[in-house]
């Protein structure tokens, strides 16, 4: 029986063990929320009454004292959201310009929606191709796989679909919103592999068809209400689980059941250090909180 989990950060942290006996459905607040921007001093308790160090712009004292935390760990564990890839030029969706203001989110990025009418989908889905078609990993993807080959970096759970990490050269990527790259037919389930689907679409075939069955293709990527892949989640939870330290980059933590994560990790023992251009829904939770691009920040307290 598929589970919802409750969209609402005041649920029992009990509850969150039970995540991998359940299936869950992508669920947040699908008009844009406001963000709680970080108070200007320097330092403050956090939630478990620790100091906790912030600022309203990264200064070089924060960025010393993420790349000390990440010297002294060895099981590394790294949450992404769409901030990461704002500069290798995909828009994050929920800002001003973005796609929510031209694509109403409820008509075109539902799963019953895309069911109803799959075409009105793939004509978002060819912008996104153009989009994602063309974007490369920035320095902060970079820094990632860099980390990655010369320490204990248990993966990369990721909110994207873009396969930006893997491109950088991660090996370790857990995709919690499956990928763009994929696809398969809903009458035969035969599954297509690379970027000739969205090449398809890019050039006008909406919606793609199977080319067994002439079946409607669906992305990978996961749409509000539709279920979430067990098995990421699962990984995921066991990465949070193992961590002692877990560096969440460019996430507003608003989307669930990904934004509980970190609150995972930190009931784990893990140590938290927040990267976000604005405020988050988790910042009481984090030891270290840094505001700023994370193409500039995240090679900094990586050491690259």
């Amino acid at each position: 029986m598929t589970e919802i989990y409750p969209d609402s950060p005041h649920v029992a942290l009990g509850a969150i063990p039970n995540f991998r006996r359940k299936v869950f459905r992508h669920e947040h607040h699908l008009l844009p929320m406001k963000m709680q921007s970080g108070p200007k001093a320097m330092t403050e308790n956090n939630l478990w009454g620790r100091q906790q160090h912030r600022s309203d712009m990264a200064d070089e004292k924060d960025i010393e004292i993420a790349r000390k935390m990440i010297e002294k760990s060895s099981k590394i564990a790294v949450l992404t959201g769409a901030g990461i890839s704002v500069d290798s030029g995909i828009p994050d969706f929920r800002s001003e310009g973005g796609l929510w203001e031209r694509y109403d989110p409820h008509e075109y990025a539902t799963y019953e929606s895309f069911l109803r009418n799959p075409t009105k989908f793939w004509e978002m889905g060819q912008e996104l191709a153009e989009v994602f078609l063309k974007a490369k990993p920035n320095e902060a993807h970079m820094a990632l796989a860099e980390l990655e080959r010369r320490s204990n970096l248990l993966g990369i759970i990721t909110q994207n679909i873009d396969n930006l990490h893997q491109t950088a050269g991660s090996k370790r990527v857990v995709e919690l919103h499956g990928s763009f790259l994929r696809a398969y037919c809903l009458e035969c389930n035969t599954e297509y592999v690379g970027e000739a689907i969205h090449q398809r679409v890019a050039n006008g075939e909406i919606p793609p068809k199977c080319d067994k069955c002439a079946g409607v293709l669906k992305s990978e990527a996961v749409l509000f209400g539709e279920p979430m892949p067990e098995t990421a989640m699962s990984e995921a939870i066991g990465i949070c689980r193992a961590a002692d330290l877990m560096i969440v980059i460019g996430s507003s933590l608003t989307i669930y059941p990904a934004a509980f994560l970190p609150q995972l990790a930190k009931n784990s023992g893990a140590r938290i250090i927040l990267v976000n251009l604005e405020g988050t829904n988790r910042d009481n939770i984090a030891d270290v909180v840094l505001r700023g691009r994370a193409s500039e920040i995240v090679p900094r307290i990586i050491g690259v």
